[in-house]
C-alpha cells in the first residue's frame, strides 16, 4: 500500500472515527484504525470500531498502490495532529520481509519520517451490515434537525438505560425523534423520504453517544440537501451517506408511551420572543444557580407581560419582565432552570408558545411555525 493525501484530511478523519476507538479494548485489534485505500476510485478510508459503535469516513487521495493495514489510533492520531500542514505519503511497504519485527507503516510529511508498528487488516472486525432491509431516505437537514431537538433531553444516568437514547419511530411518511429523562420531553417529527411498504412502522431506541457522533459527522462533511440512508433492525441500526458510514448497537427494553404524557387541551397560552425569553432567564439563572436552580414564572393577562424572578436567601433577588402575549387567567409557575434554558436553545424559531393548564402539570412549548417540535418540562413545587 501507498498513497500520499493532505494532513488537514487526514487529521480532520482521524479526529471522527477515533471516538469510536474504546478506551479499554477486549481485543489488541480494537486500539486501532483500519485504514484502506483503492487505487481505482483513489478513495482512502478510515474504521474504528468498539463492538457498539463503529464509524467508517473516506477521503479522496492519491493512491499509488491499494491495500489495507490496521495502525494504533492514539499514535496515528496524535502524530498526525501535530504535523504540519502539506502533504504526507503513507506506505506499508517495509514489512516483515525486510524488518523482521512484523507490519511497519512509514509516515513521510515534508521533513523526516515515522515508523508505526501496525497489525493485519485480516484481524479486524467487519462492521455489521443489516442485511434485506429496505433503507429509509433522509436528507442530512432533517436528520441534523431531528437530533438536535431530542438529543439534549436524553438522560445522563446509566442505570435508565433505555432513556440515556433517543427512541427513533418511523411512520408512513415521517419519522419521530422522541426523548426523555423522566423530568422533560422532546419530540420532533421530521419527514421520511421513502414511504414504508405496507403502512407499517418500524421503533428502535439508539444510545445518544452514537447519535451525537452522527450529528458530529454530518456537521462536518454532510450538505443539507445530501441523502442520507437508515438501516433499522432490532439489534443494530447503520447511518449511511457518500462514502460515510456509522452503525451502532439498539437499546434494549420498552421505551415509554411518550405521546400520552402530552396534554391536548390548555387553559392557558403565552407566545413570547425566543431569544428575549432565553437571555433574561440566563441573567435571572446566575442568581438561581446559587441557590436551587428554581425560578418563577409569572404570567399577567392585564399586563400581557411574563415576569421571571429568583429569590436565592443570603445571595440576593432578580426579576425581569418581557412582553407576552397571552391568553387565560394569571397564573405562578416554577421551573428547574436548566430544564427551561435547554429547551429553549433547541426551539427552532423566533417565537414560541406555552400550553398551561395549572401550576403542577405538564407545560408545553411549541416552535411557532417551522419544524413540528414539542418539548414537554414539569414544574416544581414552589415553597411559600
Amino acid at each position: 500500500m501507498k498513497l500520499l493525501c493532505s494532513q488537514s484530511d487526514l487529521s480532520t478523519n482521524l479526529s471522527l472515527v477515533s471516538r469510536a476507538v474504546p478506551s479499554r479494548p477486549n481485543h489488541p485489534v480494537l486500539a486501532n484504525i483500519l485504514l484502506q485505500a483503492d487505487a481505482e476510485t483513489n478513495q482512502v478510508s478510515l474504521t474504528a470500531f468498539d463492538l457498539s459503535l463503529g464509524i467508517r469516513t473516506s477521503f479522496s487521495a492519491e493512491v499509488w498502490q491499494g491495500g489495507a493495514i490496521a495502525i494504533p489510533a492514539k499514535l496515528l492520531v496524535d502524530i498526525t495532529s501535530r504535523l504540519p500542514e502539506g502533504e504526507i505519503t503513507l506506505d506499508d511497504e517495509a514489512s516483515e520481509a525486510s524488518t523482521g519485527e512484523g507490519l511497519i507503516v512509514t509516515l513521510t510529511p515534508k521533513s523526516g519520517y515515522y515508523q508505526l508498528r501496525a497489525m493485519s487488516a485480516e484481524d479486524f472486525p467487519e462492521l455489521p451490515i443489516i442485511e434485506d432491509a429496505e433503507p429509509i431516505n433522509l436528507t442530512a437537514a432533517a436528520l441534523i434537525e431531528g437530533l438536535r431537538g431530542s438529543l439534549f433531553a436524553t438522560s445522563a444516568d446509566e442505570t435508565k438505560q433505555v432513556l440515556t437514547g433517543v427512541h427513533l419511530s418511523v411512520k408512513q411518511d415521517t419519522l419521530e425523534f422522541g426523548a426523555t429523562d423522566g423530568h422533560r420531553l422532546a419530540v420532533v417529527e421530521t419527514t421520511n423520504e421513502s414511504p414504508l411498504a405496507g403502512g407499517g412502522q418500524l421503533e428502535v431506541t439508539v444510545p445518544s453517544k452514537a447519535l451525537r457522533e452522527l450529528e458530529r459527522m454530518l456537521g462536518h462533511n454532510a450538505a443539507a440537501e445530501d441523502a442520507i440512508a437508515l438501516y433499522l433492525d432490532q439489534g443494530q441500526v447503520v447511518f449511511e451517506w457518500q462514502n460515510q458510514r456509522l452503525t451502532s448497537r439498539t437499546l434494549e427494553g420498552q421505551y415509554p408511551a411518550y405521546r400520552q404524557l402530552i396534554p391536548r387541551q390548555f387553559e392557558r397560552q403565552v407566545t413570547v420572543d425566543r431569544k428575549q425569553f432565553l437571555s433574561t432567564l440566563e441573567r435571572i439563572a446566575v442568581l438561581a444557580d446559587q441557590k436551587n436552580n428554581i425560578v418563577k414564572l409569572t404570567i399577567d393577562h392585564a399586563a400581557q407581560e411574563l415576569t421571571l424572578s429568583c429569590e436565592a436567601q443570603e445571595m440576593g433577588s432578580g426579576r425581569e419582565s418581557i412582553p407576552a402575549e397571552i391568553s387565560g387567567e394569571d397564573i405562578e409557575i416554577a421551573f428547574n432552570v436548566k430544564y427551561l434554558m435547554e429547551g429553549l436553545k433547541a426551539l427552532p424559531s423566533s417565537e414560541i408558545q406555552m400550553h398551561i393548564n395549572q401550576n403542577l402539570t405538564p407545560v408545553i412549548f411549541t416552535p411557532l411555525g417551522g419544524l413540528k417540535m414539542t418539548y414537554l418540562a414539569m414544574p416544581v413545587q414552589m415553597r411559600s
